[in-house]
């Protein structure tokens, strides 16, 4: 795969996000890097708890307070460090220029609003229009999405809606300023198959009209081969492997990634038994020494277990971080 020559959206380097407990200090997310390009998706893949949605607030600078705090990095988007800006700064750039879709809509609808106000909300906090136009925008929006008859859905409110419905308002809601960046936290999850084929094709439509930038979270392989332009896969806090989703698919190299992708059952096989990860991920709050997979990983060494493993770049792209490359090379 070239070189990417479009512009660079986001730039994060070396984030690390901690929360601090009683039991310890949790490294929720330790030294991730990755770039974004416009009209690019990337996909965050990774087992839960890995670090993939305190990444993505941690970009909007929404780390749940107090215990949550970003220790270290930069996150640079459009040429500024979002680490360095006021909170001031974030309000106006939340919604406008970056936007988040959450995992489940009903946490970021209000039950007592009508559809039409909620979505209305960011246009009237950063494009104030009078109330007239602010609903023309709404009910434009709302049928961006395919919601039926969206002149007469703005005056409902959530719980007449169904799940698939709520989930395109609430991207109706992200995409109603036209952001930059647009990130979707597990965007499929609570959808039927159905349901999730029309978001997909809808988030797909949303990017080529808007050249928009993506960040995609999600555990499913699905998702990543029908949206995703690249992957970067995480565990324990860290990506240890990024490439274009034609070569995670065909040559991984990481063998988290290649268990992940083993644990996809295969339309057509006949197996006697399902491929599972043997193990559980880490305790954030005690990682240990090395490389967090080793304990799980059957071509483990003993420098895997002593020391982190160098970013070993093997392609136009392709980033992994593991022992194996030095004994490959």
């Amino acid at each position: 795969m070239a070189q990417d020559s479009r512009p660079v959206v986001l730039d994060v380097k070396d984030l690390k996000t901690y929360f601090y407990t009683r039991r310890g200090i949790a490294k929720a997310v330790d030294g991730v890097s990755f770039q974004l390009h416009q009209g690019e998706t990337l996909g965050l893949v990774g087992e839960s708890a890995c670090g993939k949605s305190v990444t993505a607030l941690s970009v909007i600078r929404l780390v749940p307070q107090p215990s949550g705090r970003i220790v270290g990095g930069e996150m640079i988007f459009q040429g500024e460090d979002l680490l360095q800006k006021p909170e001031r700064d974030m309000r106006n750039i939340r919604g406008k220029q970056i936007a988040m879709i959450l995992q489940d809509p009903m946490t970021s609808l209000d039950p007592v609003f009508t559809i039409g106000d909620q979505v209305g909300e960011p246009i009237r906090f950063h494009q104030p229009e009078n109330r007239k136009n602010i609903m023309e925008r709404v009910v434009e929006m709302l049928r961006a999405v395919k919601i039926p008859a969206p002149e007469i859905r703005v005056r409902e409110y959530p719980h007449q809606m169904s799940g698939g419905m709520r989930q395109r308002i609430v991207a109706a809601m992200a995409i109603s300023c036209t952001p930059q960046l647009l990130i979707a936290d597990e965007p499929t999850t609570s959808l039927d198959v159905t349901i999730q084929a029309q978001l997909l094709k809808l988030l797909n439509e949303l990017k080529t009209q808007s050249k928009l930038a993506m960040l995609i979270i999600t555990h499913d392989f699905g998702i990543v081969a029908r949206v995703c332009d690249r992957v970067a896969v995480m565990y324990a806090g860290r990506i240890v492997e990024t490439a274009d989703v034609r070569t995670i698919f065909k040559s991984p190299l990481h063998p988290y990634t290649q268990a992940l992708i083993g644990s996809v059952p295969k339309v057509g096989a006949r197996v006697e038994r399902l491929f599972s990860i043997e193990g559980q991920p880490p305790d954030v709050r005690a990682i240990p020494p090395g490389c967090p997979f080793a304990p799980r990983c059957s071509q483990a060494m003993d420098i895997c277990r002593e020391k982190y493993p160098e970013t070993t770049v093997v392609g136009d792209g392709h980033l992994v971080n593991c022992w194996l490359m030095d004994k490959k090379n």
